[in-house]
């Protein structure tokens, strides 16, 4: 193919898509290009000065923005009990935030000066991103095609409405924990009963023990009230009690059903979404008016879109005293290596933020980033190095990196995870060994801190984070939203479709600003095996 005449880059070549003709049109860009009736465009690259051929092609999506962005607004649609019940008219809210007490109906006034402002509009939105990428090969660049555009991608912002669709007191709430345990639970246990008493709910339930409660005859509600739940949050653990695992949805739903229970709050992570998507499914399958919301629980922080899951801010700083304890022990020793072991089964975000935190990290290991122990390139060639510099190191490893050193184990945990091999012992060993091998002294000393880090009280910034997820899972669930979850995207609290968030674990992304200053912080070189 030939594009004669084209002799300056301030041209360009546009197109009717109605025939896919090609036609040149000034331009400052220096791409040219055309569309066919399938809405592709074509990309050609020439020479600045002069393009008479085609060089280079490729097909882009080049759909209308607002078509994209229309595509996005489909697929974050949040789902609402209007589309079971079309015919469901919303009420006044009994919401304030002017008032300890419920707001009687005969308060609530569109135009009243006190109430402006109070309110979220059922319209407003989040941006998902905020970072205008110019070229793919920007740090931690996430592009739609080589030209990075930006879109407008938004999500739906969290918060109080106006409107409700179900009265308060014709509500029994009940609220689960599951899977394991994690700093901050208590605090979005109380902050749910606290929101819901504001609406005017008095009937509240704790569903003992995760799912298993629904449906294990030897285990009863636990009623919720204020003055039940107002010092839970000085202690960590779960006031419910947690399990991995689950029964039958059909039995789960038969059991609301039973019960008469119409708003469920679940906390827990991937695999505890995925069960209340099927619960809030079958629910509206039977016609159910039930409100299912879920509140993000892994200390992993390995749920995708969100800013930060609570309690691992909790868990970055309980690391501190781990990694601290490695250092004075390695620093003390001759030739000391301490060797600290994080949790972080598929995402390293405990790992690197507490080796990033610490400032005493010589080497970061994380699943999302493969390492080898030895040869030139190495682990062990490298902590010699720092044996024979500083007479000292320490290497901070998240549970899940390094797996593929070891055999697996086959084998699957109740909530359905891989059970993974330890790491921590084998790096410990392996160390041992090379410097055994080597004919040199080494004391190494091994942490793992796991539960330690877990069951501790919320620190000051996740008791915020689950007081406003608490308060906005209780204000989604009022809107008549269901099958949803409330995270921070963005410093904004937002909600989402529990299926987007569970498509796959966010991980650390190994191209990223964030996994640079971590390296830059511990000096690492590169450990990752070559061909």
């Amino acid at each position: 193919m030939a594009l004669a005449g084209m002799q300056s880059s301030s041209w360009m070549l546009a197109g009717d898509p109605s025939t896919g003709s090609c036609y040149a049109t000034p331009s400052s860009l220096k791409l040219w290009g055309c569309v066919n009736r399938s809405r592709n465009f074509v990309r050609i690259r020439g020479s600045s000065s002069s393009v008479t051929s085609v060089l280079s092609a490729e097909r882009v999506d080049l759909r209308d923005e607002d078509e994209i962005e229309a595509d996005f607004g489909r697929k974050f649609r949040l789902p609402h009990i209007s589309d079971v019940f079309p015919d469901l008219e919303p009420l006044p809210t009994t919401f304030s935030v002017k008032s300890s007490y419920p707001l009687p109906d005969y308060h609530f006034d569109d135009e009243s000066k006190d109430l402006k402002k109070m309110y979220v509009h059922n319209d407003d939105r989040v941006l998902l991103k905020v970072i205008e990428y110019v070229s793919p090969t920007s740090a931690g660049a996430d592009c739609e095609g080589e030209d990075c555009k930006f879109r407008h991608l938004r999500v739906w912002r969290a918060g109080p409405r106006k409107k409700i669709y179900i009265r308060p007191e014709e509500v029994k709430a009940a609220i689960v924990t599951c899977g394991g345990l994690c700093p901050g639970l208590n605090d979005v246990i109380r902050q749910i009963v606290f929101t819901l008493d504001k609406y005017g709910v008095k009937n509240i339930v704790g569903i003992p023990y995760g799912y298993r409660g629904f449906f294990d005859d030897s285990l009863s509600d636990i009623n919720l009230t204020t003055h039940y739940v107002q010092n839970i949050h000085l202690s960590g653990g779960s006031l419910l009690g947690v399990s991995r695992g689950g029964g039958q949805t059909s039995d789960i739903v038969d059991s609301l059903e039973k019960r008469g229970i119409n708003m469920l709050f679940v906390l827990g992570g991937n695999g505890t979404h995925a069960g209340a998507n099927a619960i809030h499914d079958e629910c509206w399958r039977r016609k159910m008016k039930v409100m299912v919301v879920c509140v993000p629980k892994t200390i992993d922080n390995d749920i995708l879109l969100m800013d930060k899951t609570f309690g691992f801010d909790t868990a970055v700083e309980a690391a501190q005293r781990a990694i601290s304890a490695a250092y004075i022990e390695a620093r003390s020793a001759y030739h000391g290596i301490g060797v600290v072991k994080l949790m972080g089964r598929q995402s390293g975000f405990i790992a690197q933020y507490a080796s990033l935190a610490s400032g005493h990290v010589n080497a970061c290991l994380i699943p999302e980033v493969p390492f080898t122990l030895h040869g030139p390139n190495g682990l062990l060639v490298y902590l010699e190095h720092l044996i024979h510099t500083q007479g000292s190191a320490v290497v901070c490893i998240a549970e899940g990196a390094g797996q593929e050193l070891l055999p697996p184990k086959g084998s699957k945990d109740a909530s359905g995870n891989p059970v993974l091999s330890d790491t921590g012992v084998y790096l410990q060993q392996q160390i041992k060994n090379h410097f055994i091998a080597a004919g040199t002294p080494a004391d190494v000393k091994y942490i793992d801190p796991t539960y330690m880090i877990r069951a501790c009280q919320a620190n000051s910034s996740d008791s915020i984070l689950c007081t406003v997820l608490g308060q906005n899972a209780v204000h989604g669930a009022f809107a008549g939203f269901s099958g949803i979850t409330v995270g921070l995207c963005n410093t904004h609290y937002a909600y989402f479709p529990i299926p987007q968030v569970i498509d796959h674990p966010r991980r650390v992304d190994p191209s990223s600003r964030m996994w640079h200053r971590c390296i830059t912080s511990t000096g690492q070189p590169d450990f990752t095996p070559r061909a």
